[in-house]
């Protein structure tokens, strides 16, 4: 076997790519390992199991919709605007590889995959938070909570729909968005920082 540097990002690449072609759940790290013709302890360097490249996959997003934030046209836009526009990014950014995104989802939640549940858990706790930074959100106390809350139900229910509407028209998928950010009080909480 050739030896080759065992980037983590061409790592990442290398298993998206070829879940695009068998399905997350058929993917093996030594597959991943061959293709890239290095040893699966230079996988292990950088991911200590497949969940690792999950969340790798998912920081990604993160930092795509982070790195969006600073647009300095988002500043001029309002709270929903702003949020609606962050999470675009962080959708956009998992867009070339929606079908393995949403495998991954389902492969967390697998019954037997109750320490992935948690940390699936954490992991939409995080996104919601660097969507309401990204966005300069400013509430505090009670209100954060609730914000915090209400922008969790938004987003776990437009991401699921952009995950089962593949076909969507983007402007039909920004309508669902707004409509999300409009449910129940979140609008009266959006009003202010």
């Amino acid at each position: 076997m050739k030896k080759n540097t065992a980037d983590p990002a061409r790592i990442l690449d290398t298993a998206l790519q070829l879940a695009d072609i068998c399905g997350w759940e058929r993917l093996h790290l030594f597959d991943v390992a061959a293709t890239l013709e290095i040893g699966l302890d230079d996988i292990a360097r950088h991911y200590r199991d497949k969940d690792d490249l999950v969340e790798a996959w998912f920081d990604r997003a993160d930092l795509a919709m982070l790195s969006h934030a600073r647009n300095p046209e988002l500043k001029a836009l309002n709270a929903e605007q702003r949020l609606e526009s962050c999470l675009l990014a962080w959708l956009d950014s998992l867009a070339t590889h929606r079908a393995v995104t949403g495998q991954m989802l389902l492969y967390k939640l697998e019954p037997g995959h109750i320490h992935l549940q948690v940390l699936g858990l954490m992991r939409v706790s995080r996104t919601v938070q660097w969507w309401r930074e990204a966005a300069g959100r400013q509430s505090l106390h009670l209100r954060r909570i609730a914000e915090e809350t209400l922008l969790t139900s938004a987003y776990l229910r437009s991401f699921v729909h952009w995950l089962r509407h593949p076909e969507e028209a983007h402007a039909d998928f920004r309508a669902y968005l707004r409509r999300q950010l409009r449910c129940g009080p979140l609008p009266l909480l959006l009003q202010r920082p």
